[in-house]
């Protein structure tokens, strides 16, 4: 079954059952089902086809999911919007995608203005806030909702992930990808109805949708949300509701291991501590199983390209395998391949590549950039990696030199570039650094024209106007020139050394 006809199945067999809660608003499995369609067949009567592509520009919410199921049921297309963008970065998305309309909240109003000539180009928008216009459609009993017949091949999620050129790639997920990833995070966590799922990272990214929403409703579980990560909220939540699964990015989970109430919670329910995004390191995994003995805890790896889902690394690994993302995913091929996709023996680093059906569509608008990474069936994931003598994977470097910054991921040239647009710069090289907290962080060597003066604070007052916060330097050095091999390529593992 398609991911909305098992929403539609739970409605039926559990319609009082609580599908999400949200600040204290709980929906029912039933509500949630009308309130999906009523949205969907609003856009139908509007107009609009299958596949027109509709932005989803929300905080998270129980809307969040609502908007997202109502495309799944109208067989248009859902585009998460990443809420931490600047206006700039908001606005080429909108442009790439074509999106035709907009879902957006109006804490986001002042973003929306700078783009505003962009902003007008949509047919149709609803707002939470203000209006409420989005409520009020959801509550409106007279709109009518036509049943759309679903094709596996039908794009229905449209993540954009930011890529080497330092433009954003639309990855187009289909509704057969959908289905494949509920089913095979359903297998690897163990997802049950019984189950009360944490959401504290943001849901307009894969993992959170994908891994743990999206498969926790196909087993017919219930999905606790919260609008941000707060330390003490989660705890609060964590305890107050029952949790079963909680996850985290590690560096959440230094912050939590460092309030006082995380070694007092009361928990008998609570099954699974799941991380993703970055590496945990030996002592926290030891010490987060050490407070809780009878909880397991699960490393998760994945791509937006793979919907998210490749490979994890379970509980009885967790002390043994630090570092490792495990084993390969049900009805997922992992393999390490040579610069001729020659797969490589046991110890030797090459290219991640994955096969499943799970594997994107392509990217939007690009035939070049999916043929580079879709190749023979094959996703070529850009990390490289090794198996060990168990058949376990470990990512030893990125070959695109991404920074994960806390969950988040950084892309050095898409900083780079915007470095290079202040007048003063002649060259500018951007690397990740250790942090304590968030894991890595992006630090910046500069290169002055001759003449000119330039201050750190410059640089992050012109980056904040056209970067994530996430994106931006954590610090600013300023060099006489960046050091090159003799080809001229800029030694990046020279200034990591130098870090």
């Amino acid at each position: 079954m398609f991911v909305s006809e098992k929403l539609a199945m739970h409605a039926v067999n559990q319609p009082e059952k609580v599908i999400t809660k949200f600040e204290g608003r709980e929906t029912s499995y039933a509500k949630f089902f009308e309130q999906a369609k009523r949205l969907a067949g609003y856009f139908q009567e509007k107009g609009y086809k299958k596949e027109d592509i509709i932005a989803v520009y929300l905080n998270n919410s129980d809307y969040f999911l609502t908007c997202y199921y109502a495309c799944q049921l109208g067989g248009f297309t859902v585009l998460p919007v990443n809420t931490k963008l600047t206006a700039p970065e908001v606005e080429y998305i909108f442009k790439h995608s074509e999106a035709k309309a907009l879902i957006y909240d109006v804490g986001f109003n002042s973003v929306l203005e700078e783009i505003k000539d962009t902003f007008d180009q949509f047919e149709d928008y609803l707002r939470v806030g203000e209006d409420n216009s989005l409520v009020v459609v959801l509550e409106d009993e007279s709109i009518q909702f036509t049943e759309t017949p679903i094709q596996p091949e039908d794009t229905t999620v449209i993540f954009y992930t930011s890529g080497t050129t330092g433009k954003p790639k639309g990855v187009m997920l289909t509704a057969a990808n959908v289905k494949a990833t509920a089913e095979i995070w359903g297998e690897a966590v163990g997802y049950a109805e019984s189950d009360r799922v944490q959401i504290v990272t943001p849901l307009f990214h894969c993992a959170a949708s994908h891994v743990f929403c999206i498969p926790a409703i196909y087993a017919g579980g219930t999905i606790v949300i919260e609008e941000a990560f707060s330390p003490d909220k989660a705890l609060n939540t964590m305890e107050k509701e029952d949790i079963t699964i909680f996850f985290g990015v590690p560096a959440m989970y230094m912050i939590l291991l460092n309030t006082p109430k995380m070694s007092e919670l009361k928990l008998p329910h609570l099954r699974l501590f799941t991380y993703g995004a970055a590496p945990m390191p030996y002592e926290l995994v030891r010490k987060v199983k050490s407070l809780y003995p009878n909880v397991k805890v699960q490393n998760l790896y994945g791509q937006t390209e793979n919907s998210p889902a490749a490979s994890t690394l379970r509980d009885h690994y967790a002390l043994e395998k630090v570092g490792s993302v495990g084993e390969a995913l049900p009805q997922t091929e992992l393999q390490v391949v040579d610069e001729f996709g020659h797969p490589l023996p046991i110890g030797q680093v090459g290219e991640i590549v994955v096969k499943g059906p799970q594997v994107m569509k392509g990217y939007l608008k690009n035939e070049e950039a999916t043929r580079q990474a879709i190749q023979n069936g094959w996703l070529y994931s850009g990390d490289l990696g090794r198996f060990d003598e168990d058949g376990l994977l470990y990512i030893v470097d990125r070959k695109k030199d991404m920074i994960i910054r806390g969950g988040e991921n950084v892309y050095p040239v898409e900083v780079e570039e915007v470095l290079y647009q202040i007048p003063e710069v002649l060259e500018a090289a951007v690397v990740g650094v250790p942090h304590k907290v968030y894991g890595e962080v992006p630090k910046a060597f500069v290169v002055i024209k001759e003449g000119q003066s330039l201050t750190e604070e410059d640089v992050i007052s012109f980056t904040s106007k056209q970067l994530a916060k996430y994106k931006l330097p954590a610090e600013v050095v300023m060099i006489e020139s960046l050091p090159r091999n003799a080809s001229g390529k800029v030694l990046k593992n020279a200034l990591r050394s130098e870090a």
